[in-house]
């Protein structure tokens, strides 16, 4: 029988508190098979399913615990998922609570060696970066989910066994306190984090790298007059030949980072006596010699570079780090997990109307994969340089700081190669015969669109849903009657599709859902080039799957059919 703990966890800041658990309509005897199940409501889960919601699929989500997350742990969210959390109904309160940042510091002997500069302009609504702890992030998602009739969260259910996983869907063993129960559902969704149990009930193995390095995370209170920035030392005098990172956080929290010396055990790292020396001489290094501090949560990590090779497994489905073990270095974990989702839930919400070509599910697998092993290929290098893993390495990497102190054109290899949107220029989504490679400028086939400000607190993706959108430029006073006919084709299908007009003249635009005021040619300045009408299909999830000079109802046709798996391909062409 599974009994979580009903003991709040303890922390010096935040107040957790116990959610209820409801008996499940499976142990009063109702047999009911549901749409999708998420096991794990940790922020990739919950995200996943406010965002199913959006969609009218209903889905369950379980969670083993009665409480979020211990620790801060996820604190620094890149622009991208703040594009994505908006979306989940939250971006407000994240912005409202936490402390936004665009400059990483290195250090080296003293001296600071290398300083980023994250881009940002007033187009952009987000900052490129902003922390907050992961507690409070989840306390705003599951307030949510409350709110959407859609979900039936289940705290307290832990997934114990895979009892069935066929080609038409798959049943869960699930404990609770009062009893264990099966449930079914068409599709099963793992976003139950690094330490997976339903990928450790399946047998599947990642592939990629794990390094040997442990890193100690602690999160202390601690005043200190610096400014909301990342701060990584090298060799410092402290720890010698390794690697100490600090991250501001809300509520006067630091978090501190720093590799364990070779040989010494986690156990040993954590002993009070040793956190105690090495923050105090951590915060002697940045000027803050004797200064008060106390810890609220510590753990050990190890960096790991690894991914499942496909995230698709019949009705069984892995997304965030359940798919992926991605080194914290660059923030990549939550913010990697939340781009697999929103990439994931519209595609499944499709499957489950039927509206899903046979090529649409497994896009998913292929898209993400491909990211998540350009990402393993960026992590990878910063780990190395993070964590030599050889003498070799340690010897380069310690040349390379030498040099920064003298030599400009080294600083950059510094650069921590941070988490970005990434790009499915090679998705079997994206249209074959647009007009892609004639633009001159405006976001490519497969890459996320370009916010843009279109008043004094209004953005272009504030406009945006659950939806396929067409963006037209250039349009004059109407849309071409033949793209509004298409667009009414493609609603009578059961597809949520709007067509949005950017008038550069301020005037009305006939056939358009959605007016865009561009007089001051901010989305024009983006999206075209020229005076020529100009067209962008862009996909639920805000990625580009087609564009052309001068569009038609045949080319969009076309690209639809494209976007939603319909493709044909060339085996299908020969039988």
């Amino acid at each position: 029988m599974h009994t979580p703990t009903i003991t709040p966890r303890k922390s010096i800041y935040y107040d957790y508190k116990i959610y209820p658990f409801n008996k499940p309509p499976e142990l009063s005897g109702t047999k009911k098979r549901h749409p999708v199940v998420f096991v794990g409501a940790g922020p990739i889960g919950l995200v996943n399913a406010i965002d199913l919601a959006r969609y009218g699929i209903p889905c369950v989500l379980l969670e083993a615990e009665r409480q979020v997350s211990e620790g801060s742990r996820a604190i620094v969210f890149t622009r991208r998922s703040m594009e994505i959390l908006q979306q989940a109904g939250i971006a407000d309160r994240i912005t409202a609570a936490g402390l936004p940042w665009r400059f990483g510091n290195s250090f080296y002997r003293g001296q600071r060696v290398f300083r980023l500069e994250a881009p940002y302009d007033e187009d952009d609504r987000f900052w490129p970066m902003i922390n907050l702890q992961q507690q409070y992030l989840e306390e705003y998602l599951v307030d949510r989910v409350m709110q959407e009739p859609l979900i039936d969260m289940r705290w307290g259910h832990k997934v114990t066994a895979i009892v069935d996983n066929n080609d038409t869907g798959c049943t869960l063993r699930v404990d609770t306190e009062a009893c264990e129960y099966d449930l079914d559902a068409d599709w099963v969704v793992a976003t139950d984090g690094a330490r997976s149990p339903v990928r450790n009930m399946t047998d599947l193995r990642m592939e990629g790298d794990s390094y040997e390095g442990r890193f100690v995370i602690a999160d202390i209170r601690v005043k200190l007059d610096l400014p909301t920035e990342r701060l990584a030392f090298f060799d410092p005098p402290w720890n010698p030949g390794n690697t100490v990172l600090m991250h501001r956080e809300p509520h006067d929290i630091w978090r501190v980072d720093y590799r364990l010396p070779d040989g010494e055990t986690p156990e040993d790292a954590l002993r009070p006596e040793s956190l105690k020396a090495r923050i105090d001489a951590q915060l002697e290094l940045v000027g803050y010699k004797g200064a008060s501090w106390e810890m609220d949560w510590c753990s050990v990590y190890s960096a790991r570079a690894m991914t499942l090779p496909d995230y698709i497994h019949k009705r069984l489905i892995f997304c965030g780090d359940a798919a992926h073990m991605l080194p914290i270095f660059g923030v990549r974990g939550a913010n990697t997990g939340w781009q697999d989702g929103h990439d994931l839930v519209w595609k499944l919400a499709m499957q489950q109307r039927g509206l899903a070509g046979p090529q649409l599910l497994p896009s998913y697998s292929q898209e993400r994969v491909q990211a998540s092993r350009e990402i393993i290929d960026e992590a990878s290098k910063s780990t190395r340089f993070m964590t030599p893993p050889t003498h070799g390495f340690r010897t380069l990497r310690d040349a390379t700081l030498s040099l920064t102190l003298s030599q400009d054109f080294v600083k950059p290899l510094l650069h921590w190669r941070t988490s970005r949107p990434h790009d499915y220029y090679n998705s079997a989504l994206n249209a074959r015969d647009d007009d892609n490679t004639v633009f001159k400028n405006g976001p490519l086939d497969g890459s996320p669109i370009r916010n843009v400000k279109l008043g004094d607190n209004d953005y272009l993706m504030d406009c945006l849903g659950a939806s396929f959108y067409l963006f037209c430029f250039n349009v004059q006073d109407a849309v071409p009657a033949a793209l509004v006919a298409e667009a009414e084709a493609i609603r009578k299908r059961g597809i949520a599709f709007a067509i949005v007009a950017f008038g550069n003249q301020g005037q009305a635009i006939k056939g358009a859902d959605i007016v865009i005021d561009d007089r001051a040619g901010r989305a024009h300045a983006k999206y075209c080039d020229g005076s020529n009408p100009a067209g962008y299909l862009v996909r639920p999830d805000q990625h580009v799957s087609a564009r052309w000079i001068n569009p038609t109802a045949e080319r969009l046709r076309s690209a639809m059919d494209a976007a939603l798996g319909h493709r044909v391909t060339q085996t299908q062409e020969k039988n």
